[in-house]
Formats: C-alpha cells, structure tokens, sequence
C-alpha cells in the first residue's frame, strides 16, 4: 500500500480518537450552556482557527461562480444539517439509537457514490461495514445503553438517521471540490457557514447564555470541540477522503464509538466487559477488510 495512503489511514484513526474523546468533553461542556448556543461558540472557535489556517496556509483563492452553490450545498445540506438533525435527535432517542444510526454512515456514502457514480461499490467495503455494524451493536448492548423503536424513541431515531445522511453528503461532495480548492479552504468555507446558519438560527437563545460568568472547565470543553473535535479533524477526514477515498474514508468513522466508550471506562469508571470487547474486534476487522478489500476481493458487486 502506499505510504500517503498509511500516513492518511494512521491519521483517521488519531480522528477517531479525537472524535471519541470529544464525546464526553461535550458532555461535560453542555453541563453549563445550553446544546445550540455551545454549538455556535464551538464553531466560532473553529471559524477562526480554520480561517487562520487558510490565511497561514497562503491557498486561498478566489471561488468560482459555478462552485459558490457547490459550497453552499456542502455546508448547508451537509455539515449544518448533520449538527441541527443530531442535537434534536439525540434529545429525543436513546444514545443506543443514536450510535447504531450514525454507524450508517459508511452506508449512506456507498449509496451515494454509487447514485452519482462517484466510486465503485465492492463486495469487501460491504462485508468491512456488516463486521462493522456488528460490533457496534455488541458495544451498545453491552454498554447497556439500549437500541429502542418506541413511539417516543422513533422521532429521535428518524432524526439521526437524516443526520447521519447529511454527515455522508458532506464527506462525499467535499472530496469534489478538493480537485479545484486547497484542504485548507474547503474546511474553513464549509465550517464558516455552516457557523452563519448556526448562529441564525439560535441568536436568541445565545443572549440567554452568562458568557461572561462560565467557569474555566465549560471554555476549555468549547475550545477543545471547536478547535480539535471540529476544525482539526474535519481539516484532516477532508484530506483523507481526498488520499484514500470517501468509501475507505467513511469506516474509520465507526471506530469513534469505541474510543468513546475506552474514554468512558477510564475516565468516568463505565463498564467495558466482553461485549464491548468482542464488538471492539468486529469494528476494526471491519475496517481491516475495506482498508484491504484490492487484496481480498477483485470483482465488483453485481459482477
């Protein structure tokens, strides 16, 4: 395998870990602000750091006509849609549904690049994701944290699911605009307005927020997810999916959940038992088989 194709692939693994490590850091930041106003200043954060890297970065070019509603529809359709969708849905369902549907994701954006004819679907990539899914089920079951189809759980499940879809828009589309833009100014356009449509729709319930009176540990949670949970790693799954692919790019993504739930058991004193540990196993066999799916399978699904 290539050696940019390892660095990107050890590097989407450190995104895994940042990603699971975030959950619990946003948790404890929403201890003290309400879900949106911390998502604004969380994308505030990373708003400017990204900026600042574009700047840095001396990449910024002018954006063509043509590509303006590309952006747009990456932002909005894509990131803006994946945080609005996830923060209602994650109030309404078990955190068991809500780990099962965005595990999907790797699924969303095989379908999608097959609808657009982006890539080709393989049989590998589907048995990595079913290995996947799999071990994210025992790591829910396990953790005790419940997969529900309730009536009061179904509205928060349908929710995920459309946010786990703009979470695939946005890693599918992104990598189209990474032929004519830099890394650097795909990610800071994209987290830029995604930021302004944030910010529109929660203006009032920022005025609600004592800002000025948050202790240190809500500040250090909102810059840690702003900064590192969204600029540093959407910068670097971005470049990724431009080095490996969006379909090998998707299935690190399942790998969050089980740093999350490391996290937990070292941290805050959660269980980690067989369950989560066989489920552990599953997830990276499921990421084993796509990263190496030209070695172990040669024909296309439907061949």
């Amino acid at each position: 395998m290539h050696k940019k194709s390892r660095l990107a692939e050890f590097i989407l693994v450190l995104v895994a870990v940042a990603w699971g490590v975030n959950a619990p850091v946003i948790k404890l930041g929403l201890q003290y602000i309400p879900t949106q106003p911390y998502n604004v200043a969380r994308f505030i954060a990373a708003s400017v750091v990204a900026l600042l890297a574009l700047w840095l970065s001396g990449s910024a070019r002018r954006i063509e006509r043509a590509d303006r509603w590309k952006f747009a529809r990456v932002a909005s359709l894509g990131f803006f849609l994946f945080q609005i969708f996830f923060t209602e849905g994650i109030a309404r369902t078990t955190a068991g549904n809500a780990s099962f549907m965005l595990c999907l994701m790797p699924l969303s954006v095989l379908l999608l690049n097959k609808f657009f004819g982006f890539e080709t679907i393989t049989r590998p990539v589907l048995v990595g994701i079913a290995f996947s899914l799999c071990g994210i089920t025992l790591i829910v079951v396990g953790a005790g944290r419940g997969v529900s189809l309730a009536s009061n759980h179904l509205l928060g499940t349908v929710l995920i699911l459309v946010s786990q879809a703009g979470y695939a828009y946005y890693t599918v589309f992104s990598r189209e605009l990474l032929a004519r833009y830099s890394t650097y100014q795909v990610a800071a356009c994209v987290i830029v307005m995604t930021s302004a449509l944030l910010l529109v729709v929660s203006l009032p319930s920022m005025f609600s927020v004592p800002w000025t009176e948050l202790p240190a540990v809500a500040w250090a949670s909102v810059l840690f997810s702003g900064v590192v949970g969204l600029c540093l790693c959407n910068f670097l799954w971005i470049w990724g999916t431009g080095i490996i692919g969006t379909s090998r790019v998707a299935i690190f993504n399942n790998l969050s959940p089980v740093f999350a739930v490391t996290t937990a058991y070292l941290l805050l004193g959660e269980t980690f038992g067989i369950l989560q540990t066989v489920g552990a196993a599953g997830v990276f066999a499921g990421v084993y088989i796509t990263r190496n799916r030209d070695r172990l399978w040669r024909r296309t699904v439907g061949d």
